[in-house]
């Protein structure tokens, strides 16, 4: 799967506009469909969390007008691509008790983790990954 989305970025108080964060609502609809089709139902509910916290840091803090999600199924791993074209890495922050946001990618990195995975950036910072173990006797 490969589907790109044109956003307008975030607005000035730094929240996603509405009909961006549409947008990465249907990317989660067309993923959940794919991997349905693929036989992945029973990583549907992680992959789908994975996707909205790459696709959210993307639409929140890069300032890209693209964005693009590509989920591969390959030597049993499924690897969740979020691809925004700017510079700039990733990086888990540490989220206290009040804090509203901050935690999506220690979210990501404990599904990796229990799943025999790993989440990291591209070497520029213009895409954030996570890798998924396929389950023994899931379709690939």
């Amino acid at each position: 799967m490969n589907e790109r989305i044109a956003v307008a970025g975030p607005r000035s108080d730094g929240m996603p506009r509405p009909q961006d964060a549409a947008r990465v609502g249907v990317l989660r609809r067309i993923a959940a469909a794919r991997l349905k089709h693929r036989g992945l139902d029973a990583m549907t509910g992680d992959i789908l969390l994975i996707s909205s916290e790459l696709l959210t840091n993307a639409l929140l803090h890069s300032g890209a007008t693209e964005i693009t999600l590509n989920l591969t199924v390959h030597d049993g791993y499924l690897r969740i691509t979020v691809t925004d074209g700017m510079p700039g890495r990733a990086k888990r922050r540490k989220a206290d008790d009040e804090a509203e946001t901050g935690r999506g990618l220690g979210l990501v990195e404990v599904l990796a983790e229990q799943s025999g995975g790993t989440w990291g950036t591209s070497e520029h910072g213009a895409a954030t990954w996570c890798s998924l173990r396929v389950p023994a006797g899931q379709r690939q």
